[in-house]
């Protein structure tokens, strides 16, 4: 966290039209939500779940 806000990050392949995911760790989990709607829904991950999905999807 950024002074209290949560500092969320897009992929640096994510276009200008804003059609991503953005990522956040927090504490020990990470969080999860849609670019176009950053006042929707939040999936939350333990961030060793997160992190074998990140390996995973680099093998």
């Amino acid at each position: 966290m950024v002074n209290g806000a949560i500092r969320w990050r897009r992929g640096s392949r994510s276009g200008p039209d804003n059609n991503c995911a953005e990522v956040a760790r927090v504490g020990g989990g990470v969080l999860v939500r849609d670019s176009k709607r950053p006042d929707g829904g939040v999936l939350v991950f333990p961030c060793a779940r997160w992190d074998g999905f990140l390996a995973s999807l680099r093998r």
